[in-house]
Parts: structure tokens; sequence; C-alpha cells
């Protein structure tokens, strides 16, 4: 038996959204179909909410609900508001061409005009006499497009190359002229965006503070090789081909270079140093502008050093190097000061993520923050009252909340209140910012502040009438104590008719990978509501945070260091321990599903231990050589250097050991997490002869978010527990 040790005073009883218990029968049934067609948590709220480049004023787009959207203009302090143009006024200005996407613009510097793009073209619209004027029209799309700080030219990147326009004379300026498929100017190729920038992040350019010049990343992805994307549906199967390096595999060769916007354009290439195989994670303009700063971070991903190159020659000297045993976590959090010489660094070199102040030679000032918990977000300096704004674990591991600390240093002062998970935006003079809050059973609400933390007013609440309509239950938060004495995070979800004298199943929903935590005080959308569901049809449902997992500190995540899946399986199994403790679980019934990393922690479990009923995988790894060189050489080092780790770390291997029942489930257009995983893992369980189900969705890629197929999926989920668990 199990001692279990619940934080706080105990474990937070179950309470209900709005209003007393209800009984089962009395609220209508969850479905799956109500919960992927129906349900539209984000549909509610004010939409793209962007604060104006120097004013105390935001523009929205408004819900999707209310029929004809339009984009919106609020002014903080009074709250007054206009309605600057609806989607229906920017078709018909449009003129019978295919419209700009209201959702997509950008503020122009002065505030008197906003850029509109879409259908791969550039708009712009004048607030001072409603005109809309096109920019460009060409036969290629022009992408990423940024204003320049002073409002005199547009940017955007064309087939591969960098233009600029100018948009008092039109004129429109290529800027490189070398780009191609395989060579990239100013565009994050794929590995880049997905592991060290930010998924749909492809923006590989940056404008100087005086709008001069523009620096940009170059991509050489000739060395890359290059992986199939077949869509099976045409009657001839249409083929594409992307850059993917796998584990051990060449990267592309980056460099970072700096051009003219004003003159005849001539790229000056930052000295990045002999060794090609680098990555360069981050770029920054010094204020001035006659500086670059920029981060080299070696393959290893061991030894990160920060830069200071000179845009006239290319020269850069190190200011700043750091170096870790196992792996260094990149983050947002490096911000230079305008008013002094000095930047903000974040570090988690005392073995949890702090902020540190550094001039801008490299000398250490002071360490602004310390403590056994974290900053997860540097979300604003305000250089006028000498303060720093950031998101951290300080209150709990569980919560995520809004902070202020001086730069002078001293004890953090906490600006949100509720108890949950903040997002802070903060408006450009920093005296306001628009608080993202969500809990465990209350989607995200939209709230204004002044910069203390004072709640001025709402600005929108999710669909809280789904939640007083269907009665759900708030999962339990809570700790246990392991057998090996560790303390572990988790979660349970009770059936509303529970009765402790019965034997429930138990579905245990798991994750288990580097830089992500489940048991959180947020909303969990869709995957919540569908567990919800089946809590209904009398399942218990469990998650927990093994070691590997995010938000404990480095230590904590490190020990997966060289050898995945196994030290995480220890810790699931951990839960299971726990779950056996409990009376009312039946010990025989516990399953297990994940998705992506979940889906190959599932996998690993199935071939790993003989403790789970059933289990489902959604697009799992099954072999890591399948995958990319920066997430997977992060954590398992280079497969030539690591050969038994990788094999041993991969379900694929391990196929003759498969127990439980498994569903295997992937995208055949997963460009992430490809399909030659599962393929490879349905060969090896065919010559293991282990018995299985599959299901696959044609043209789906990693998310599998087409309403149809995301309704399909979780009926088969469902189907599958109830077959093979209940």
């Amino acid at each position: 038996m199990k001692t279990v040790r619940r934080s706080g005073t105990g474990i937070f009883i179950l309470f209900l959204t709005v209003g007393s218990i209800f009984a089962q029968t009395s609220a209508p049934q969850i479905t799956v179909e109500s919960i992927y067609r129906d349900y539209q948590a984000t549909g509610t709220l004010p939409a793209h909410v962007r604060w104006l480049p120097q004013s105390a004023r935001f523009s929205y787009v408004t819900p999707a609900r209310e029929g004809n959207r339009a984009l919106i203009l609020e002014d903080a302090a009074s709250g007054a508001s206009d309605t600057l143009i609806s989607a229906e006024k920017l078709t018909a200005l449009a003129g019978g061409q295919p419209a700009p996407s209201l959702e997509n613009y950008q503020w122009m510097p002065d505030e008197h005009g906003v850029i509109f793009t879409g259908d791969g073209e550039v708009w712009a619209y004048s607030l001072e006499d409603g005109s809309l004027t096109r920019l460009t029209e060409t036969k290629s799309d022009e992408e990423l497009v940024r204003i320049s700080p002073d409002g005199r030219y547009v940017s955007y990147v064309r087939e591969y190359n960098l233009y600029v326009r100018d948009l008092k004379s039109g004129r429109e300026r290529q800027l490189t002229s070398d780009g191609n498929a395989t060579l990239f100017n100013g565009k994050l190729d794929w590995v880049y965006q997905e592991e060290l920038v930010g998924r749909g992040t492809f923006d590989g350019y940056w404008w100087s503070p005086d709008s001069k010049q523009i620096a940009y990343l170059q991509f050489d992805e000739q060395p890359v090789p290059e992986y199939p994307l077949v869509d099976w549906i045409p009657y001839h199967p249409d083929l594409e081909m992307m850059h993917y390096p796998k584990a051990g595999d060449p990267n592309p060769v980056v460099r970072l270079g700096v051009v003219p916007v004003g003159r005849k354009p001539r790229t000056v290439w930052m000295d990045l140093g002999q060794n090609t195989d680098i990555y360069i994670p981050r770029v920054f303009w010094v204020p001035g502008g006659a500086q670059l700063a920029f981060m080299r971070l070696d393959r290893s991903q061991q030894h990160l050093e920060f830069l200071l190159g000179d845009i006239k020659n290319g020269n850069s000297r190190v200011i700043l190097s750091e170096s870790d045993p196992y792996w260094i976590n990149i983050e947002d959090d490096v911000t230079f000061l305008k008013d002094s010489p000095r930047f903000l660094w974040g570090s988690a070199r005392d073995g949890y993520r702090h902020l540190y102040l550094y001039k801008n030679d490299g000398t250490l000032v002071r360490q602004l923050t310390t403590g056994k918990w974290m900053v997860t977000a540097l979300n604003g300096v305000d250089e006028q009252r000498n303060e720093v704004y950031f998101t951290s674990t300080r209150q709990s591991v569980t919560e995520r909340q809004l902070y202020r600390v001086s730069l002078e240093g001293g004890a953090p002062v906490r600006l949100s209140q509720k108890t949950g998970t903040h997002d802070a935006e903060f408006s450009s003079g920093r005296a306001y910012y628009i608080d993202t809050y969500s809990d465990l059973t209350t989607p995200d609400q939209l709230s204004l502040h002044a910069g203390s933390g004072r709640v001025i007013r709402s600005l929108g609440n999710s669909d809280q009438p789904f939640f007083q309509e269907y009665h759900l239950r708030t999962p339990e938060l809570f700790t246990f104590r392991g057998d090996n004495g560790m303390t572990y995070h988790a979660s349970l979800l009770k059936p509303p008719d529970f009765d402790p004298s019965k034997k429930y199943p138990v579905l245990i929903y798991v994750y288990g990978g580097p830089h992500v935590q489940i048991v959180t005080r947020e909303f969990g959308g869709t995957r919540f509501l569908w567990h919800q569901m089946m809590a209904r049809k009398g399942y218990i449902v469990f998650s927990m945070d093994n070691r590997g997992s995010y938000g404990r500190g480095h230590a904590w995540e490190q020990v997966i260091y060289h050898q995945m899946g196994k030290t995480e399986l220890v810790d699931q199994l951990e839960g299971v321990g726990y779950l056996k403790s409990l009376p009312y679980v039946d010990p025989d019934r516990i399953g297990i599903w994940g998705w992506s990393y979940g889906g190959y922690m599932t996998l690993y479990s199935l071939t790993h231990a003989g403790v789970f009923r059933a289990g489902a995988s959604v697009a799992p790894v099954a072999d890591w050589r399948d995958y990319d060189t920066i997430y997977t050489e992060r954590y398992m080092g280079l497969p030539q250097d690591n050969p038994e780790g990788y094999k041993t770390s991969s379900p694929v291997n391990a196929a003759e050991a498969l127990s439980g029942r498994l569903l295997l489930v992937h995208g055949t257009s997963d460009d992430n997490v490809h399909l030659q995983n599962s393929i490879q893992m349905i060969q090896a369980l065919i010559e293991a002869g282990q018995p299985f189900d599959l299901m696959l969705y044609p043209r789906q890629k990693h998310g599998i978010a087409a309403t149809k197929d995301r309704i399909h999926l979780f009926d088969k989920l469902t189907r599958h527990f109830d077959t093979y668990l209940k």
C-alpha cells in the first residue's frame, strides 16, 4: 500500500462549474459529435487581439459566432470602441478581386493604417479616407509580410527571396536574388520553425530599428534528405517532397546576413566561425542598429554562445556563453533595454530558469529572480518604472501567474490573482495588459488590467453555456509519493455517479515528453471534454507528470538523456501502483492513450510493461532514428554516438513484447511524425505475430484536425476502450 501525500490542505474537493451537484441523468448526454462539431470555445471570444504600436488602444476581430465579422478598435482607458472595417466592406473594397483576410492584419507604426494580407497578396487600408490599396499583384505569393519601424516600407518573401516596397512611391526593390527551393532567404526551414523558433513561425528576417537594414537567415537545404508525402486520394496519387533531416542526417547550412534597403543591396555576412554544423536559434538588433546580437548553438545543444556582430564588416565576438552536460533549452527571454546598454537573459544555470541582467559587453549585473521555481515567460520591461514583468511557477508548479520585479533586484510582486493559468500581453507603454485566463473547467477568459494588476473590465468569456448545460465535473489535482520516494503531480476524474464500493476501469492519458506539462490548472479543451464523456461512461481518467516533463527544473528533465521512455515509464508505473492501491480501481482494467510523444509513450508502455489491458497510440514515434535532428539529438545525441540508446528507446525493436490490445492511429500526410513510424511498427508487429488494430486518416497531418476526421477518430477511440477495457 502506498502512502499518499496530498498537496496543500488536502485533495481539492470536486465541485461543479455552475450551481450544485446534479445527477448524471439530469444533464444532456455528451457525445463525440457535440464535442467536435458543436463546442467552440474560442468562437465566442474576441480574436486576433493586438495592441497598437504607440497608444493604449487595442484592436480585435469580433467573435466568429457574431455573423459578419469586423475589426474593432477599443480604447483601454475609456472603453470606447469603433468599427474600423467589416469583412463585408473589405470584400466590397477589393472590387471583385480575392479579398484579403480580416484576421491577417498589422498596424502601421503611426496607427493611421493597417496592412492586410490574403490570397498571397498585400493590401493597405487607410483609416483616414477608408481606402483599400492593393500593393502587390504577382503570380507568386508574398509571404512573411512585415512593416518597417518607420512605416516607410513593407517587406516580404517571394519565391525564397527578400523584397521591400516603398509605400509612397510604390517602388519594389529586390534585396536577394539567389533564393530557390533549396536556398531560403528570410524564411525558416521546417525543422527550425518546428523545434527552435515555434510551430507555425516561419519568419527568418528582422528590420533594424532605424529601418535602414534587414538582418536575415539563409538556409541551404541541399544537404538535407527529402521525405515523400503522398496524397493517396486522387486517381493518380500526388507526391510532395519535403526536406526533413532525421537524427544523424545533415542539417541545412545556415548563414546570417545584413542587407541595406536604401541603396544597391549587398549582404554583409556575419562571422559564425569555421564550424557550419551549428544552429542560430535567435537574432536581435541592438538598439541603435549598429550591431546585431545572435545565439550560436552547437549541434549537441550543450554549448550556447551569445555574440555581437558588426553590421559593416561582419566581425563578431562572444560576450556570453553557457554550457550544460545534458542540453540547453532555448526560450524567448532575451530583451535589450533601450535606455541603457543592458539586456535581460534567461538561463537555467542554477537548475531553474531565471532572469539575469547583463551589460552589453557581457558583464553580469545581477540575477533578478531566484528560487526553486521557473520563469516561463518574459512579458515585458517598463524602463521608466525600472520593472520587469514575467510569468512563472512561483505560486505553484501547476499554475502560471504574472509577476513584476525591479531591475534593481528584490522580491517579485504577484500581479495576477485568480488561481489558474495566466498569459499577459502588455501595451507598448506597459500601462495596461490583456490577460488570457483559464482554469480546470473554465475556458479562456479575456480581461483588461492596469499594469499594477488591477482588473479594469472583462473582454469576453468562452463558451460557458456549454458548461452550464452539461454540468461538467472538476478533476481532483493532488500529489502522491511513489515507492521510490519521489513526489508526483497527478489528476483524477471520477464518474459523476461515483460509488466507492464499486470497481472502475481506468483510462490513463499520457504525454510524458520534454517541454510539456499536462497536470496544470488550465482548461484542457476538447480532449478534456472527451475525458468527461468517458467518465460519464464509467471510466476513471488519470494523468500524471513523470520525470522528463516540463515545469520542475532541469534536474527533473535531464534524467531522460540518452534513454527516452525508460524513466518516463518507471514513473508512470508508480502512478499505476498508486491507482491499484485505491479500493475502487479494477487493477485488471487499466488502459492508456496518448498523442505524439504520448503516442510514443503508449507504444513504449505496451511493449515494456504488462500492466495495461488496452492502449491507443496516435501519431507516435516508433523509432527515434525517424524523427528530426534538432529535437531528437537534443535528448538522445547522434545515433552513431548512442546506438544502444536509440535501439532500446524505440518501441519498433520490442514489438514481440506487446501486451494489451493496441489501436495504432496515424495521418497519412503527417509532416511532423511521419507515417513511416507506424508503417515500420506495423511490419514489426506482423513479424512478431502480434494482433493490433489500425486506423489511417488520409490527407490528415499530425493534428488530424478536420472535423469529420476528429469525430471519426474519437468515436474509434471510444469504441476501442469500450471493447477492450470497459
